[in-house]
């Protein structure tokens, strides 16, 4: 038998009002676990949690933590997988928050900053898969980055395989179409705004290309394969 790790560390800082927030959060946890609460008196739980709390995790139809349930992987068995340590107030409006944990979960983790941790946004983080027991397959990690309006996963495991993908043939990282201009030099196919510049260029996949109807011009496109990122 082998146990299995989510382990994640990382510091962030935060306006004093959301630090204030966050400090709530085991006690939301604790009050979801507690089914006898219901009525009136689960009204009254919700409320010592703060107009803050509220603003953020508005009551619903369906229930006053329905909201707050819907950062959770399973809402109906809410769990958190790491501890909030919150530092004291430095008179700066601003303190700093330590996450850590080694079971976290971490889609959990991510709606739960980008809710409460706006002032911080955007914010990444980074977690390691960890056992144990030295099982093939069993270790790994990842990253996680967020905005006020996206969350981007990525995994060690994916990166690896387009590693070594890139080894075998071109392409792994997409293809754009580029054509010469006159006077602009190379130019990079849009798909809405036409040729232009290379950081704005639709970035094809080797069966998208394949399908693409090349457009007309003066200078022949051609299918460039991009190069692998930075490291």
């Amino acid at each position: 038998m082998a146990n299995n790790f989510i382990k994640a560390s990382f510091l962030l800082r935060v306006t004093d009002a959301e630090a204030q927030v966050l400090g709530r959060i085991d006690d939301a946890v604790a009050i979801l676990a507690n089914g006898d609460l219901e009525g009136a008196v689960l009204a009254e739980h919700y409320q010592a949690l703060g107009d803050d709390f509220a603003r953020i995790f508005p009551p619903t139809k369906a229930g006053l933590f329905e909201s707050f349930r819907s950062i959770f992987s399973d809402p109906d068995y809410p769990r958190l997988g790491f501890t909030l340590q919150i530092d004291p107030p430095e008179g700066t409006g601003t303190r700093q928050v330590w996450l850590s944990g080694d079971q976290v979960d971490i889609e959990t983790a991510a709606l739960l900053l980008q809710s409460v941790a706006r002032s911080a946004l955007p914010i990444g983080f980074e977690y390691c898969l960890d056992c144990d027991r030295l099982r093939p397959g069993e270790f790994g990690g990842g990253y996680v980055v967020i905005s006020a309006n996206d969350i981007e996963f990525g995994g060690s495991a994916r990166l690896l395989d387009r590693a070594i993908a890139r080894h075998h043939h071109a392409g792994v990282d997409g293809f754009v179409l580029a054509t010469r201009d006159p006077e602009d030099g190379l130019t990079f196919w849009n798909s809405e705004a036409g040729f232009g510049a290379l950081a704005a260029a639709t970035v094809f996949s080797d069966a998208e290309a394949a399908h693409h109807d090349v457009p007309i011009t003066d200078d022949q496109p051609e299918w460039l394969a991009l190069p692998a990122p930075l490291s």
